[in-house]
Parts: structure tokens; C-alpha cells; sequence
């Protein structure tokens, strides 16, 4: 299943990358995010950095471990996180529009095993909300 939303900001492309590539301190910018504990950051790049992000689910602290595969600076990041046989992967990227930013945020989220398999079935019904 693939979810994608775009949101055009008021900023050029520098101060928009800035921002999204700060992971360090991403919960303040992303709701439902708790904590982020960086694990691994690279010297000179994006790609590498590897992080443990916190979240609320049903009152309980969710942790999951994300690290960037990909990288284009000004353009866009990918990441990758695993968790009870599903594979969480996630586009950011931007492109100007003017004098504005279009920030593009895309989800995907792959079943590995048939009980994930099984898991994600209900999904199927809201793919085309």
C-alpha cells in the first residue's frame, strides 16, 4: 500500500530541506512523534543516518529503528525501517514551484510472510479513500 500527500510551503528549497533533514529534532515539525534517539550519523551525508524514532500507539510508546538508503541533497531522502515482518519505506522530497516549495511525503508499506500477509488484508478496502 502506497499513501502520498504533497503540501506546498512559502519557503524556498534550502530552508524547506533544512528543516526536513533535521532528524535530530523531526518530532517538532511531525505530530505523534515522541522522541528520536539518533544511532548512527554519517560525517559527510544524508545516507546512513540511522535513527530510533518514538511514537503513541493505543497509550503505549512505539520505537522503531529508521535509516536513510538514499539521498539527493536539495531533492530528496528515502528511508527504511522494518518491524514484525513489514517493511516501511518513505520518500521525501521537494521541488520548486516559484517561489515556493512542493514537499512531497510518499509511505509504502510491503507484508514480508504470510502472517503479515494476512495482517495487512483489511488495508486492501481503504486503498482507494
Amino acid at each position: 500500500m502506497i499513501v502520498e500527500e504533497k503540501i506546498t510551503i512559502n519557503k524556498n528549497n534550502s530552508a524547506v530541506w533544512t528543516v526536513i533533514t533535521n532528524i535530530r529534532h523531526i518530532e517538532k515539525i511531525i505530530s505523534g512523534i515522541e522522541k528520536i534517539e539518533i544511532l548512527y550519523e554519517p560525517e559527510n551525508c544524508l545516507v546512513g543516518l540511522k535513527w530510533r524514532e518514538t511514537r503513541i500507539y493505543f497509550d503505549k510508546p512505539s520505537a522503531i529503528d529508521k535509516w536513510i538508503t538514499d539521498a539527493v541533497d536539495n531533492k530528496f531522502y528515502k528511508t527504511r525501517a522494518e518491524m514484525n515482518d513489514f517493511i516501511f519505506l518513505t520518500t521525501m522530497s521537494i521541488s520548486e514551484n516559484g517561489d515556493n516549495t512542493i514537499l512531497t511525503s510518499s509511505h509504502e508499506t510491503k507484508s514480508q510472510g504470510i502472517i503479515a500477509i494476512i495482517k495487512s488484508l483489511p488495508m486492501i478496502f481503504f486503498e482507494d479513500c
